[in-house]
């Protein structure tokens, strides 16, 4: 699981590249209205494992949350039941905001 972390910089790089990703939020939708990435797929922390079907899939999933530490759990759980390419956005949509897109507010 060494490659559990992704850096804001290389999503970007990934995002930008057109390779196929599924960016996934993992914060509550209280946390959405106030800031997203956009394209995002929001799926809460809490309703990750009812929504697994929809996270396995064969490419890259990229979560996030505010600081990257539920991210970081989820990505490992999807890890342990079999999501291949499951990765946790470092430093979560605040390390996004200050190192990728200033338009997208911190809180």
């Amino acid at each position: 699981m060494d490659d559990l972390h992704i850096t804001p910089a290389e999503a970007k790089a990934h995002l930008d590249s057109g390779i196929a990703i599924l960016l996934v939020d993992v914060r509550e939708p209280w946390e959405t209205q106030l800031c997203h990435i956009a394209g995002a797929q929001l799926i809460p922390m809490g309703t990750i494992p009812a929504n697994l079907q929809k996270l396995d899939v064969a490419g890259e999933v990229i979560c996030y949350c505010h600081h990257g530490v539920r991210s970081l759990d989820v990505a490992a759980w999807l890890r342990s039941q079999g999501v291949e390419g499951a990765r946790s956005l470092v430093g979560g949509i605040d390390r996004w905001s200050a190192e990728i897109d200033p338009s997208v507010p911190r809180y």
